[in-house]
């Protein structure tokens, strides 16, 4: 009886299991779903706290989610510790403290694009390397 009872219960856990994760489930926001539309297929290697920037290519913002940088067939994201800061109606200014490179200490403002007052600060972190699989 008593195993009986016990089978029953973990049955209706795992009945009840599903539920429960669905109310956790919460959508992605829309700057959440472009990047992910972006990363599509790629498969995220280990986080570098430089990375190295090329001419005038310029850092991609995705409102309230994530900087995104293009070099050759990689795509570089930076989540950055305040990911609500980024804004596609600012621009970026950068002050680099590594030439070529970009990393993780350097300080970026923003500057709101019609007034071109002071809008914010984006704290870096980590660069995220995102690469198509290797075929083989």
């Amino acid at each position: 009886m008593i195993k009986r009872l016990a089978l029953a219960t973990a049955a209706l856990g795992l009945l009840a299991a599903p539920a429960v994760q669905a109310d956790d489930h919460k959508e992605m926001t829309k700057g959440e779903a472009k990047l992910a539309k972006m990363l599509e297929g790629r498969v995220a290697g280990e986080p570098e706290s430089c990375i190295t920037t090329i001419g005038s290519r310029s850092m991609q913002r995705i409102d309230d989610t994530a900087l995104v940088y293009k070099s050759g067939k990689t795509i570089w994201v930076n989540y950055t510790k305040t990911p609500e800061s980024i804004d596609d109606g600012d621009y970026l200014v950068i002050r680099k403290f590594s030439g070529s490179q970009l990393c993780r200490t350097d300080q970026v403002t923003t500057r709101d694009r019609a007034s071109n007052m002071f809008s914010g600060v984006i704290f870096l972190d980590d660069f995220i390397p995102y690469r198509l699989p290797e075929e083989g």
